[in-house]
């Protein structure tokens, strides 16, 4: 049973900080681990923006946090955290990343419960449900689903540069473009960018919290078809550059740079499409809106 208890009053300094520093202690290991494999490669590099979007969420709470009544859940706390080391114990040990990483959700909503209680977490629920995003996916799931993404995409650059004469062909998820050959890889058609982009989407629709439910349900599911237009995007512009300056110029500071446009597309495909359905939905916001 959850209790209020009166307490004097603690600086958030003196109360939090061995907390932090035992999280930071717990999981600066799998970080360093991350940083030098995951992270490095670009398959998941999608990671730290999450993290780091997870640390503003708690940082632009924490002073309401710290106010919140002192109402511990010790038995779901208890649980919990738990719950959540043995997860951490066992993917460490037997070097499983997703439970690993993904021991976080439990710990951090554990430590929450115990010094806090239930309020917090409802507080805190979305940085919770968004840290989901930070786990690494499963390899079989990545190598099931990537393929037929990487096929539309080849496929359908090839049809659009064929169209617009140039001489291209394809053979699976390989390119021909004149003299060049180009390989779509996972990172540039793949699951981990539609995952990326839905972590995207989340966000965006935590910070501009529409009222109409449909519409936030729509835009998540619009997320979809957005990916597969960025990553079509990115793929037909490393392919002109390649094309007309060379295989350099297509592998190197373009090819980061292509990553941003992926996004930065995405982005303004998501606020596109969001308007839209806003206007779409407005006339049925203004009736329900004159019926009340």
């Amino acid at each position: 049973m959850q209790q209020t208890i009166t307490r004097p009053h603690i600086p958030a300094i003196s109360e939090w900080s061995p907390v932090l520093l035992g999280v930071v202690v717990l999981y600066l290991p799998t970080y360093y681990d991350l940083a030098g494999s995951l992270w490095a490669s670009g398959e998941q590099g999608h990671e730290p923006i999450i993290l780091t979007l997870v640390l503003w969420f708690f940082w632009k709470k924490r002073q309401d946090i710290h106010q919140l009544e002192f109402a511990p859940a010790s038995l779901e706390g208890g649980v919990a955290l738990g719950g959540g080391l043995i997860l951490y114990v066992l993917g460490r040990s037997q070097d499983i990343l997703l439970f690993e990483v993904g021991s976080q959700i439990p710990v951090v909503a554990g430590l929450l419960l115990l010094l806090r209680g239930r309020e917090a977490v409802k507080m805190m629920w979305f940085p919770l449900l968004f840290m989901i995003f930070m786990a690494p996916l499963p390899g079989p799931l990545v190598s099931a689903l990537t393929l037929p993404m990487k096929t539309a995409v080849s496929w359908s650059v090839d049809q659009v540069l064929y169209w617009a004469g140039y001489p291209v062909s394809r053979s699976g998820v390989i390119l021909q473009v004149g003299q060049y050959r180009l390989l779509i890889a996972d990172a540039c058609a793949g699951l981990h960018t539609l995952f990326t982009l839905e972590a995207m989407g989340l966000f965006y629709l935590h910070i501009v919290r529409h009222e109409s439910i449909w519409r936030n349900v729509a835009l998540a599911i619009a997320i979809v078809p957005i990916s597969f237009v960025a990553n079509f995007i990115r793929v037909l512009a490393l392919t002109l550059i390649t094309y007309h300056y060379g295989d350099e110029a297509g592998q190197g500071f373009l090819h980061g740079f292509a990553g941003i446009v992926l996004f930065v597309s995405a982005l303004l495909l998501i606020i596109g499409v969001d308007s839209i359905l806003h206007l779409a939905l407005k006339p049925a916001t203004r009736r329900r809106q004159a019926n009340a």
